[in-house]
């Protein structure tokens, strides 16, 4: 019997129907910049990230972290750019290494500004942090939740430091940013701008005397041993990191997949932070046992490095923006 053309046409696309392959759901890879690696709190940061993604988006999102500022070839300064510009997707990144290019993120670095952990959290998780994040959106970049680098503190290799001082004369490692210059070249000290990766030789050496940076950083990458015994808990700034995400990235993203990415980053944020404040203690006591000598600051000791420090102020609250550095006091003054 002769099949009639439409029955042929339906039998045809019914067969192509049943034996054409099923073809799996789009995934897609998008890299993620990070300064340190998984063996400190920052770099685990972004490894939780990434294993959130990957779990909540059934492995059809997978970001791939790139650990010691590679994407930029080690200069971490380079990284908002890149991710401006399409070079790196994602970044789990220091409000330091941001600022030259996002100027108000050097309202963390103003010296003595936070005293303790809930000041960080009044300016990040209050009205000063959601015009942070409108400044880096402004700037190209989409900023999607805050993790913590926590208080940078000073160690040298000559002698205990309890007052101002005691800091004159020091060379002392700083990351590039004006504005550490300016704080520690109002203290009388050297300040020396260097990579982390040029800074340990330098310590080895004797070149530089000093540096400063989180418990988390002296420890893991045992700052001991390159002659740092004394070490002071000055609390004088702290670094919150940014998870953030390159515009064009973001905008090819559905509107479930945006909420998928950013509530992992939150979420991950959230553990980091509380994981790294929970290891304070416990790492503190290990660098004790080391035999570093610790100095933590009386009230009255604190205070003359405030003072010590109050032309920085001066100089940069305009560059900042007056009004934004005052709603950050006025957070920080009623937490």
């Amino acid at each position: 019997m002769r099949v009639k053309p439409l029955a042929f046409a339906l039998t045809a696309a019914l067969g192509m129907a049943l034996t054409a392959p099923v073809f799996a759901q789009e995934t897609r890879e998008f890299s993620v910049s990070t300064v340190l690696s998984d063996a400190f709190p920052w770099g685990q940061a972004a490894e939780k990230w990434a294993e959130l993604v990957n779990e909540r988006s059934e492995g059809r999102m997978t970001l791939k972290v790139y650990p010691n500022a590679q994407l930029v070839s080690g200069d971490q300064t380079r990284e908002f750019s890149a991710m401006r510009s399409g070079l790196i997707d994602m970044a789990v990144a220091s409000t330091i290494n941001w600022s030259p290019q996002v100027p108000e993120l050097n309202l963390f670095s103003l010296p003595f500004l936070m005293p303790d952990e809930a000041a960080i959290d009044a300016i990040t998780q209050g009205g000063t942090g959601e015009k942070l994040f409108a400044a880096i959106d402004k700037k190209g970049v989409m900023p999607l939740a805050w993790g913590e680098n926590g208080f940078r503190e000073l160690s040298n290799s000559k002698h205990p430091i309890d007052g101002p001082e005691d800091v004159q004369g020091l060379k002392v490692r700083v990351v590039g940013s004006p504005l550490f210059l300016d704080t520690f070249s109002a203290l009388g000290a050297n300040p020396t701008q260097m990579s982390w990766a040029d800074a340990k030789p330098a310590l080895t050496t004797g070149a530089i005397d000093g540096q400063e940076n989180p418990l988390s950083v002296f420890d893991v990458a045992r700052v001991d041993q390159v002659g740092q015994n004394h070490l002071t808990l000055w609390h004088y700034m702290a670094d919150p990191l940014i998870f953030g995400v390159n515009k064009k990235v973001w905008k090819s993203l559905s509107e479930e997949d945006k909420t998928l990415l950013q509530q992992a980053a939150i979420d991950a944020g959230a553990w980091e932070i509380e994981k790294s404040r929970s290891e304070l203690s416990d790492t503190l006591a290990t660098i004790k046992e080391r035999g570093v000598e610790v100095t933590e600051l009386t009230p009255e000791q604190h205070q003359a490095f405030v003072d010590a420090t109050a032309e920085v102020y001066q100089k940069w609250t305009p560059r900042i923006g007056a009004e934004l550095v005052a709603e950050a006091q006025a957070a920080i003054a009623a937490r």
